[in-house]
């Protein structure tokens, strides 16, 4: 035990406690051997240590010498000091010994010595206080108002305090109290000038740029977020409420406006006028609108490189439109530093007794939608727009609406008594009349007894005052009402003047407008003759002449179309307008059809007209081939003219034939003239009506489209466009199908127009070849070799209608009223061969000659030879034989026409030559019917 504690001598409480330990081992020890073992091993140990103390002696010899002389100047240091202690107590014994014996000398020159040095602080305060006004012209030169703020706030304070009985220092006194007194009127500048000048201060005015703040502008504000518009924030900078506004005199003040307005709030509470500076801020919001108003508008006459006067007499909305782009954004400006402000404010009156804010946000953006309201008057030219819908009220709106005052000839009504608009008894007026009796003291202060209309009124104008300025600019606008909404979080003022205008003025205007372009273009007689002339057709890019009115009518719609984009909120009314107007427009052009097919007292028709209304003849002919080709297609294109084969065609010719000649040529009476239309340019305006309502229709369609693609009411299978574009265009569907059943009435319209032409043609023909079989003698004794004198009107009556239609209408239009005439003709001559009474060889030559004058024209004017023709001359010549003849030709080589025709021809043969016996007439018929039946059963 004794041994591991000689080997670890470090882990006792110290050496003596060792040494201690070991003279117990030695004394309890029982012989004089285990002593001696002791003493040993401790000698062992001895020299162990003394050997290693000599290794790290011998080692360290160099920092042990440095060791030992450093303490040794210790030492003496410490000799020296004590003994200079004692000799400093013994020196202050001394003196205080002396002392004792001075006592009131040196009481007074301590009292002496503090009167010396407040005289001193004196001095120096009053030498500060001299330097006050130039540190403070150097301040405010320097915008440093914080600074000379507390500047002269502390030296007003130590000279009505320390310094208030120095009768020197009174007239700087003065001095400096009427500094206080103004500086703050400084400061108010200041701020107002913050607010409303270097807010809204913008590089140069870019058209049809960005209305929001640019980066460059935001850093003014102190704005670093990347973000192009500030936010403006109710709560922003709540949580600096507790922070200590500072001014760095290294920095300029200005470089950020949130911070050097806060500089000013603080400021002008630091000088108690912040109440009064607020309650002036609040009364110069108007004026100081009404300045940046008068600014923007020299800005942007400036920009446009004109003179004002000429400007205000230019319809150009789109500088209104700059204007209005150009306002709205300093006006966000300025709401937006009110808020700061406001923010600014209510930090500052957060912990004081008197905490009211004299006027918020609500109160700059009621002034801002009351300045704007008196802009758009003024540019909405709405006295003036009012005056004029009292004097010519009308329910435009409304889908039982009569306009056919526009269109019908004028007759003297009845008066109605119609109750008068008063623009004075509005909403909006009544609002403003309350704004400005609230602010008509400051006005008369401020402004001279002048109103906002008519400082509004006294300001350049960059264009033309007008109702229809409202197009240009409403998109913008509401966009504006919606940013004044969401920051107000109730209905604004300038949102119920807006509604109030566009329907009780605008509207109206609207409808006039319209109502008197379309008046013009369908007054009169020839309103549907005119058409217009080829500069306008070309414009236009249509192949042929349209009426005047349809383009009127078009261009009308089109306005329409173009506001019912412009004021998406009001397309429904628009539409509505645009119904009623193809209401009456196609009653117009029913009106004017009517008086071209009718005729006489009982308004009877004439037979193109009944036959085109006529539902089985109407829907035979639209299946034909020439009429389905007309048709477009799907895709736009149109059908190949080979839709079936020639025989086909054939087949379908004769039976148009057939049908023809059954209504109009089965007895010996004659086709009235009432019962054609005789005069070509009637025939012209059917045309240009088919033609113009076709082009009219195609156009509607597009439109119709169009609106029921912007307003979701078009059919579409991806089920993911839940949303709507931006552009949409809210329309009713019942409102879009009513348009859609008018396009329809018109394309109606136009298709029996045509259907008329290709009818009235035929017409002619039967009206003009029946009494060439009737009435004419072809039995005479003189070969006559001028063709007969209805064959000449004919083919004059067929060319004449040529040069119209030429004219008129469409190449293919043209062709389907012509083709097939030929195969008509031929029938006609052929049927009507059982009204001949006689004919001899002068009278077939004579036939021959008219089918030969027909062939010729017809050929002239589809520009093909007309073969079928050929089969009437064919059918005539037959009469050169004899009827065995016939039937011999007949059986041998099989018949080229009917049994029916054949009967007619040997019927003629026998009535031209009554020497034959009745018997024999039967015999020929019955050996025809044998002839027909034998062949029809080898066809079979």
């Amino acid at each position: 035990m004794a041994r591991e504690e000689a080997k670890t001598p470090s882990s006792g409480k110290g050496s003596s406690a060792y040494l201690m330990s070991i003279v117990r081992t030695l004394s309890s020890s029982a012989d004089f051997e285990q002593r001696e073992q002791e003493k040993t091993r401790i000698e062992k140990a001895f020299r162990e240590s003394d050997k290693r103390l000599g290794e790290l002696v011998t080692a360290n010899y160099k920092d042990v010498n440095k060791i030992l002389q450093s303490f040794g100047k210790m030492t003496k240091s410490i000799n020296d000091s004590r003994d200079k202690i004692r000799k400093i107590k013994e020196d202050l014994s001394s003196c205080k010994t002396l002392l004792h014996f001075k006592r009131d000398e040196l009481r007074k020159l301590w009292r002496d010595g503090v009167e010396h040095k407040a005289v001193l602080s004196m001095l120096e305060q009053i030498e500060q206080i001299k330097e006050v006004p130039d540190k403070m012209d150097e301040y405010i030169s320097k915008k440093f108002y914080l600074h000379a703020t507390d500047l002269i706030v502390q030296a007003v304070a130590k000279l009505e305090g320390p310094l208030a009985g120095v009768d020197a220092l009174r007239d700087l006194r003065s001095e400096l109290m009427g500094r206080k007194e103004t500086l703050h009127e400084k400061l108010i500048e200041e701020l107002n000038r913050q607010i409303y000048v270097r807010s809204v201060q913008t590089p140069s005015l870019q058209r049809g740029g960005s209305n929001r703040l640019s980066r460059r502008d935001a850093s003014v504000w102190g704005w670093t977020d990347g973000a192009d518009t500030p936010v403006t924030s109710r709560d922003s900078d709540s949580n600096k409420g507790t922070l200590e506004v500072t001014e760095d005199l290294n920095r300029d003040p200005t470089e950020n406006l949130d911070h050097f307005i806060s500089i000013l709030t603080e400021s002008l509470y630091v000088l108690r006028k912040l109440p009064e500076a607020v309650e002036i801020t609040k009364m110069r919001i108007e004026p100081e609108l009404l300045s940046l108003v008068a600014k923007a508008t020299q800005q942007v006459a400036e920009s446009m490189g004109q003179q004002s006067d000429s400007l205000a007499s230019q319809s150009e909305p789109r500088h209104l439109l700059d204007l209005l782009k150009l306002i709205f954004q300093q006006f966000r400006c300025v709401a937006n530093t009110h808020q700061v402000v406001l923010n600014n404010v209510r930090r500052l009156t957060s912990s004081s007794m008197h905490s009211e804010v004299v006027y918020d946000m609500k109160d700059v953006w009621s002034n801002i939608q009351a300045v704007l309201q008196v802009l758009l008057s003024e540019y909405l030219d709405v006295r003036n727009t009012l005056s004029s819908r009292q004097q010519a009220p009308s329910d435009f709106d409304e889908p039982s609406m009569d306009i056919g005052v526009y269109f019908g000839k004028k007759r003297p009504g009845r008066p109605k008594k119609i109750p008068l608009f008063r623009f004075d008894a509005s909403l909006h007026a009544l609002s403003t009349n309350s704004y400005i009796e609230d602010t008509r003291q400051f006005e008369a202060s401020v402004l001279g007894q002048q109103s906002l209309l008519t400082v509004m009124s006294k300001q350049q104008k960059i264009c033309k005052p007008s109702a229809f300025n409202i197009t240009a600019i409403y998109k913008p606008l509401k966009l504006f009402i919606q940013e004044i909404e969401d920051a107000m979080e109730a209905p604004p003022s300038l949102q119920e003047f807006i509604t109030d205008f566009v329907q009780n003025a605008f509207l109206g205007q609207v409808h006039k407008r319209v109502s008197e372009s379309i008046d013009v273009a369908t007054r009169g007689f020839d309103a549907l003759r005119n058409v217009i002339d080829e500069k306008v057709r070309r414009e236009l890019g249509v192949p042929r002449p349209l009426l005047q009115s349809t383009v009127t009518v078009d261009e009308s719609i089109g306005e329409l179309q173009e506001l019912m984009m412009a004021l998406p909120d009001y397309a429904d009314q628009f539409l509505t307008m645009v119904c009623n107007v193809l209401r009456e427009y196609r009653d117009k052009c029913h009106s004017a059809y009517r008086d071209i097919v009718q005729h006489g007292a009982d308004d009877r028709r004439v037979i193109s007209a009944m036959w085109a209304k006529d539902e089985d003849i109407s829907r035979f002919l639209r299946s034909l081939p020439s009429w389905r080709t007309l048709q477009p297609t799907a895709d736009g294109k149109e059908l190949d003219g080979t839709v079936c084969s020639e025989q086909e065609m054939r087949a379908l010719n004769s039976k148009e034939a057939v049908i023809l000649i059954t209504n109009l040529s089965t007895d010996e009476t004659l086709i009235p003239q009432q019962e054609i239309i005789t005069d070509v340019t009637q025939m012209r305006t059917v045309a240009n009506v088919h033609e113009s309502l076709e082009w009219f229709a195609s156009r509607l369609d597009q439109m119709t489209d169009s609106l029921a693609e912007c307003s979701g009411n078009q059919p579409s299978d991806n089920k993911e466009a839940d949303q709507l574009p931006a552009d949409t265009v809210p329309v009713s569907p019942k409102t879009l199908e009513s348009l859609r059943s008018l396009v329809q009435d018109f394309r109606d319209l136009a298709e029996v127009c045509l259907l008329l032409l290709h009818l009235e043609v035929r017409v002619h023909c039967f009206y003009y070849l029946l009494p060439v079989t009737k009435q004419s003698n072809y039995a005479g004794p003189i070969d006559d070799l001028d063709p007969d004198s209805n064959v000449l009107k004919l083919n004059k009556d067929l060319s004449s209608m040529e040069e119209v239609l030429s004219q008129s209408l469409q190449p293919k239009k043209f062709k389907y009223i012509f083709e097939t005439l030929g195969y008509l003709v031929s029938s006609i001559l052929i049927s009507c061969v059982q009204f001949l009474k006689k004919i001899n060889e002068n009278g077939i030559k004579k036939m021959c000659r008219n089918i030969l004058a027909i062939q010729q024209n017809l050929t002239n004017i589809t520009l093909t030879r007309e073969t079928d023709l050929d089969r009437a001359r064919q059918f005539y010549e037959l009469l050169y034989l004899s009827p065995d003849d016939v039937l011999n030709g007949i059986a041998e080589k099989g018949p080229h026409f009917t049994g029916t025709e054949y009967t007619y021809l040997i019927q003629l043969y026998h009535r031209s030559h009554p020497g034959n016996a009745i018997t024999l007439q039967e015999a020929r018929m019955r050996r025809l019917t044998e002839i027909m039946e034998k062949g029809q059963n080898e066809t079979v």
